[in-house]
């Protein structure tokens, strides 16, 4: 077993071959993270002394993030006492993990790949979340995915899911092809460090794609239930997809002031709204980003090449969460 201390004076306890995530989590203290196998860089933090090593790769770091003694805490152990840096959530108590029964209690198809799946748990059931955060689906065999949840509340004991079809995928192929009203399935959670953090008086920016969409959904719904002196300065949306068909849910019925821009990167015929990547799209505004905090939710690809661009113009680093889908073996995170 070994110590582990923060820069903050923090310490806990780590077995070998436990990943790091694992070991502060056990030990109450919550780091940020989303995909767990190594592949987004939402938990990554930094080893000032001591030895870790690898359990899967890291392939969410690069090359400059190793040189700078970068590791993602959800794939790497302990090999000796550390002393780390990274970002702690602090003060925010986040829900227990559960696993639980739950039945489909609707399917409807929303576009051509997509479909919308409200999840029924039992009446006596207690379980909470905070709007952002995701859950795993253990479906038919045990196979898990991972989706965020679309609802902002549980006042109707009913979870909604937004599932793109991923050719191949063995549990897209239930979803779309097997799936109906009131079979069983199991859920474990909630996960993931993505949700709303202090928005007072600032500038809010979501950069989604895809299904990624549905956590900011969440996220939008929660933003008229907090006290009028928590707002935001402003909110501005922007969801991207390749065809009009992709932007298949209307953001402009969020009941606030917010500023809605839908943007496709193979847009063709009439279309007259903004063409090509949410984050280029973003930046042709010439925002001002000193006071901005960006949350975006979409592909691996999206997520770096927006932080990456959003940083070299002035947004703070520490300014910018993200919650990546990215692929497992036979299917993607939704």
């Amino acid at each position: 077993m070994y110590l582990i201390e923060h820069v903050s004076g923090m310490k806990f306890y780590a077995n070998g071959g436990e990943s790091l995530l694992e070991a502060a989590t056990r030990a109450g203290f919550n780091f940020n993270y989303s995909c767990r196998t190594g592949r987004c860089s939402s938990c990554k933090c930094k080893v000032l002394s001591g030895v870790t090593t690898t359990l899967q790769a890291e392939t969410g770091l690069s090359a400059n993030d190793r040189t700078e003694g970068w590791i993602l805490s959800c794939v790497r152990a302990a090999r000796s006492d550390l002393r780390i840096e990274a970002e702690d959530l602090g003060g925010i108590t986040l829900p227990p993990k559960k696993t639980l029964p739950c039945r489909i209690s609707m399917l409807e198809k929303v576009a051509p790949d997509v479909i919308r799946v409200y999840l029924r748990l039992p009446p006596s059931v207690e379980f909470s979340f905070i709007p952002g955060q995701y859950i795993d689906v253990i479906g038919p065999g045990g196979i898990r995915r991972s989706y965020s949840l679309a609802n902002a509340d549980f006042s109707h004991k009913v979870l909604e899911l937004h599932i793109r079809a991923v050719n191949g995928g063995v549990m897209s192929g239930y979803w779309f092809n097997h799936a109906k009203v009131n079979d069983l399935l199991r859920l474990n959670g909630p996960l993931g460090t993505f949700f709303l953090r202090d928005s007072t008086k600032v500038d809010l920016i979501f950069l989604a794609t895809g299904t990624g969409i549905a956590p900011v959904k969440a996220i939008l719904e929660s933003i008229p239930a907090l006290p009028r002196k928590q707002r935001p300065k402003s909110v501005t949306v922007l969801w991207g997809g390749r065809t009009p068909p992709d932007l298949y849910f209307d953001v402009t019925g969020i009941p606030f002031d917010h500023h809605f821009i839908p943007v496709l990167s193979r847009a063709q015929g009439n279309w007259t709204g903004a063409k090509g990547y949410v984050q280029e799209v973003l930046l042709a505004t010439q925002p001002n980003l000193s006071n901005a905090v960006v949350y975006a939710c979409g592909s691996d690809a999206m997520i770096h090449g927006a932080k990456k661009a959003l940083v070299q113009a002035g947004l703070p680093d520490q300014c910018f969460y993200a919650d990546a889908f990215v692929c497992s073996a036979t299917s993607l995170s939704s």
